[in-house]
């Protein structure tokens, strides 16, 4: 499989993210076709990721497919076969397609990242380790880096295309959207969030923290769409390794964000775009953690 970074496919195309390019399928259907591009820090790298777009594709497939009686999700096929037999205009495209598309319904997106945090890691431990806050509200004193949050934290956040994400209150997301749907936003990515961190623990992986979707579809329903737990979405850590009080190692994009780490406390990178050059062997280390990671989620190894 050819790494990807760009996609041009006889459909309408409607949006144009950091990682996924969409098309139009008609008015009520969507395809997401998930590029190998690769962001970090909210900045898109000018180096693609091998299999990179396939493993997010596949790994959310196998969440949507478990989750099928849990909620309401926007997956109709990931399958490239399946998919060219539904949009025929894509049958001289199977190579492009093949392993990385998803034909979706087609939602009203809501304008929220709903971010849950089992752990504290990442963004939010550095804001408590210098305020005690996260997205300004107080937490529990006495935390430690990596330390398990009971219960897990809704810590919302707005949605970017480009920039940064920002953390928001759960009350500036019901200024946003509602009460009503803001609860049921909450709710819903709770228990996503409480399957899969049980199913993933069990495959000796913790999910950290992960940020879901939403949108309403066209029969009204609020439902889960874009991608689920995957390394993009998601802190993933190795269970057998885990402890408290320090870092952890990840199986997601972490070989990245430790380079790129470097590079800025060197004074090499102001943390903006454009992002420095990846050496060949972070391209490599991260490779291989996203196909690791979906190994261990599923079981399985990719096959494409």
């Amino acid at each position: 499989m050819n790494a990807m970074r760009a996609s041009d496919l006889p459909l309408p195309r409607i949006g144009r993210g950091k990682v996924r390019d969409i098309y139009a399928v008609g008015d009520d259907r969507v395809l997401l076709l998930t590029t190998d591009r690769i962001s970090a820090f909210d900045v898109v790298m000018a180096e693609t990721i091998p299999m990179k777009g396939a493993v997010l594709t596949q790994i959310s497939a196998w969440w949507f497919r478990q989750l099928e009686s849990t909620v309401p999700h926007h997956m109709i096929s990931a399958d490239a076969d399946e998919i060219i037999r539904d949009v025929p205009a894509l049958k001289d495209h199977r190579a492009e397609i093949l392993g990385r598309a998803m034909l979706c319904r087609r939602t009203t997106v809501f304008p929220i990242e709903c971010v849950i945090r089992g752990y504290i890691s990442g963004s939010a431990w550095k804001e408590y380790a210098a305020h005690g806050t996260l997205a300004g509200e107080k937490l529990p004193a006495g935390l430690v880096e990596s330390a398990k949050l009971e219960p897990a934290i809704f810590s919302p956040a707005t949605k970017a295309e480009t920039g940064h994400d920002e953390n928001i209150t759960v009350a500036r997301v019901r200024e946003i959207v509602g009460r009503e749907v803001a609860d049921t936003l909450e709710q819903m990515a709770r228990t996503v969030y409480a399957y899969g961190e049980k199913v993933s623990r069990e495959r000796g992986i913790i999910i950290a923290d992960t940020k879901f979707e939403f949108g309403r579809d066209q029969d009204g329903r609020i439902i889960l769409i874009d991608e689920v737990m995957t390394p993009d979405s998601s802190r993933f850590w190795a269970a057998d390794v885990y402890k408290t009080g320090q870092p952890q190692p990840s199986f997601d994009k972490q070989p990245l964000r430790d380079y790129l780490d470097t590079e800025r406390h060197a004074g090499r990178w102001n943390g903006d775009a454009p992002a420095p050059p990846l050496p060949a062997s972070v391209v490599e280390a991260t490779s291989k953690r996203y196909l690791e990671a979906y190994r261990r989620v599923t079981g399985a190894d990719l096959k494409i």
